[in-house]
């Protein structure tokens, strides 16, 4: 074997030039890239050697470790659940107030991909040990270690496992066809609700997160959740948070629940304040106005508005402080005053 293939994963979700140029071209997120031989694509963890795709970081896991289900967020998902969440280095993004940059951005920025080599049986006997009722996805973008979600998540299914996503929307349809056998739910973030927010925030483009979620909600099983970080002075504006409600509900549904969480400042993007409590009670309102009936704000503990309401009677179905479930109210998915179905998976 060529040693520069030794330890590497042959990459799913590509094609080979029909040319001699032995270039290749990545189906797995929207950028698409066709990768000259040598290089690595955007993602800077998947490499064209000599006329085949690999993943770099497959045996590089940086994080593995139990998480209340709530901390993704999912609300809907297997409430009150612990998460066996797992993540590799790398990103398709660039965000500059990237909450975890320190291992998104390095194979990126000074090429270090760093981690330890754990087996995907490994990984799945330690979520069982660990007491969790699912695998998650997280930390960076899963997308760009579909190989070891992949592998994971199929042993993890096998075993009594769900499986989830904490995701930027970036894949393509064949990347969710691809995990649509496996794949139980998804948070997906919806960072703002305009291509200028996103070329200059994020080096990367709204239309096909908008395209992911409508394929998701409308193509799919796969449990839907929202997250938008608020950007004092970017992404806050009424007309914006107008329109980003109304897409969900018009494309999405009224029943996806949508997180709007409190920003702070991290890595390149520490010039701004964090976000006024007021603006996300504000986006919290023109959300209910727009008919979605589920919404939470995040990174702010013991907000009243991290329970979960029957939208029909307005009853407490679900009391959460911080990410701790103190009380389900929920009885066979409905509410138990008024008999309104409540929805979510596994509740």
């Amino acid at each position: 074997m060529n040693p520069a293939k030794e330890n590497l994963k042959r990459a799913v979700l590509w094609e080979a030039s029909s040319g001699e140029d032995k270039k290749v071209a990545c189906k797995l997120c929207n950028w698409r890239c066709v990768i000259d031989q040598g290089k690595s694509g955007r993602c800077a963890v998947r490499k064209n050697i000599e006329g085949t795709l690999y993943s770099l970081n497959y045996h590089k896991v940086c994080s593995a470790n139990p998480d209340p289900i709530e901390k993704k967020p999912l609300f809907h998902f297997q409430p009150g659940s612990r998460s066996f969440s797992v993540a590799t280095m790398g990103c398709n993004f660039r965000c500059e107030f990237c909450q975890n940059w320190q291992i998104s951005q390095a194979a990126f920025e000074d090429g270090q991909i760093s981690g330890q080599p754990i087996p995907p049986e490994q990984i799945v006997d330690s979520a069982i040990r660990s007491r969790c009722a699912s695998i998650a996805y997280t930390y960076t973008e899963p997308t760009i270690f579909m190989e070891l979600c992949s592998d994971c998540g199929k042993l993890g299914k096998q075993r009594g496992l769900t499986n989830v996503f904490v995701s930027n929307g970036y894949m393509t349809p064949e990347a969710i066809d691809f995990a649509g056998d496996w794949l139980d739910g998804i948070n997906v973030d919806l960072k703002a609700f305009t291509e200028d927010y996103y070329r200059r925030l994020c080096k990367a483009r709204l239309q096909p997160v908008l395209d992911t979620i409508s394929y998701i909600a409308k193509e799919t099983n796969i449990w839907l959740e929202i997250t938008t970080l608020l950007l004092p002075g970017e992404n806050d504006s009424d007309d914006e948070l107008k329109q980003l409600a109304d897409f969900i509900v018009d494309k999405a549904g009224p029943d996806v629940p949508w997180h709007i969480s409190r920003f702070h400042p991290q890595y390149k993007y520490r010039d701004s304040a964090s976000t006024h409590v007021s603006s996300l009670e504000r986006a919290f309102e023109i959300g209910k106005s727009a008919g979605l009936r589920y919404i939470y704000l995040g990174n702010v503990p013991g907000a009243r508005s991290e329970s979960t309401f029957c939208y029909n009677c307005g009853q407490i179905v679900i009391e959460r402080v911080g990410y701790k479930i103190v009380a389900n109210n929920i009885k066979d998915a409905k509410c138990p005053d008024c008999g309104t179905e409540i929805a979510g998976f596994e509740l």
